[in-house]
């Protein structure tokens, strides 16, 4: 395996340019990373799925364009809990090294793609409801099916060609540059431009809702004002105040989950990093993958339709639960063991 030029203490690694990154020095460093993904992961697998499968159960909500944009939010955060528990795991409690560069960054691309996509994502939804609430009258003119499919197709390759650059040779192995201290192989100016984009899809996500709060603002503001009026109007300003603390709660935990991760980024590209706060580097990561286990939580069971639909198939998992002990199998098998007893 080719070695690279790492700065800082790794550089005093020459043995495998990968142990050099495997930070966690105990035993329940190690356990504490395993447990939290996965915890998470599972989670947030199960949840994710659950979501697909309501959103693609019903013809009424698989047809709309909003729900496409939650359903592939829901996708990039499987695909995440998946190639980002398994590779993390890997690495960091496993300290497993014996596999290539190439297959080092083929992982490491599939984590980028996914949680890139997933913020992605999490964009189109926001600008799917700032068209909604700023042009309803237009909403279904502008946003069609078709438009929603091709700016699902336009992310998702987006993401993927961003995050296969260092694979593809924009790597410090190929350049003879400077490797990141946060992942191996990684050339520094490209982890500055993945930070780049990140940050540029957070600042829109958050101008975005932060002018859907705006807009709800002045509904509640209505609302107070001409209390005697009802019908479609005041519903829909319910709606939109409903809306508003759904996105209050997608904010916080946006910011919250991924400000740890991209401060230690911007400071590795501006300042050696201690073990210690590789450390931490590698704890903040599992925020990532915490964001993707409340996404559905938040985006998708607050929904009214998708949370009807949750209660359809818990009532007729009830219902098929009860069939089955009241069958007469069922009270055969219990009439003879009471006839044991």
């Amino acid at each position: 395996m080719d070695i690279c030029k790492i700065p800082g203490n790794a550089s005093k690694c020459s043995v495998n340019t990968m142990e050099c990154f495997m930070v966690l020095s105990t035993q329940a460093q190690k356990i504490s990373i395993a447990t939290l993904c996965g915890l998470f992961g599972t989670l947030c697998i199960f949840e994710n799925s659950l979501v697909l499968y309501l959103i693609f159960s019903s013809p009424g909500t698989r047809r709309k364009p909003s729900y496409l944009f939650i359903s592939s939010l829901a996708l990039a955060d499987i695909l995440a809990s998946i190639i980002f528990v398994c590779s993390f795991v890997n690495f960091h409690v496993f300290n497993e090294t014996g596999f290539s560069k190439e297959m080092f960054l083929l992982q490491l691309g599939g984590v980028n793609t996914s949680f890139s996509a997933s913020l992605s994502s999490l964009l189109l939804t926001a600008l799917d409801r700032y068209i909604s609430i700023s042009r309803p009258s237009e909403y279904k003119l502008l946003m069609t099916r078709k438009r929603a499919w091709t700016a699902l197709g336009v992310l998702w390759v987006t993401c993927a060609t961003i995050a296969s650059l260092p694979l593809l040779g924009w790597n410090c192995c190929t350049l003879n540059s400077t490797c990141s201290e946060l992942f191996p192989f990684v050339d520094g100016h490209y982890l500055s431009s993945w930070i780049c984009v990140v940050m540029v899809l957070l600042g829109c996500i958050v101008y975005t809702y932060a002018h859907v709060l705006w807009r709800a603002h002045r509904h509640v503001a209505y609302m107070e004002n001409h209390q005697a009026q009802v019908g479609k109007q005041n519903t829909r300003m319910r709606m939109d105040v409903m809306l508003a603390k759904t996105l209050v709660m997608v904010l916080a935990v946006l910011v919250l989950c991924w400000s740890p991760v991209l401060i230690l980024m911007i400071y590795s590209v501006f300042a050696k990093l201690s073990n210690h706060l590789r450390k931490v580097f590698a704890f903040c990561s599992t925020l990532c993958l915490l964001n993707s286990m409340v996404n559905p939580i938040i985006y998708a069971l607050r929904s009214k339709e998708l949370y009807s639909s949750l209660r359809m198939v818990f009532s007729r998992f009830r219902r098929q639960l009860k069939a089955s002990e009241d069958s007469p199998e069922a009270e055969s098998t219990h009439k003879s063991s009471m006839i044991e007893t």
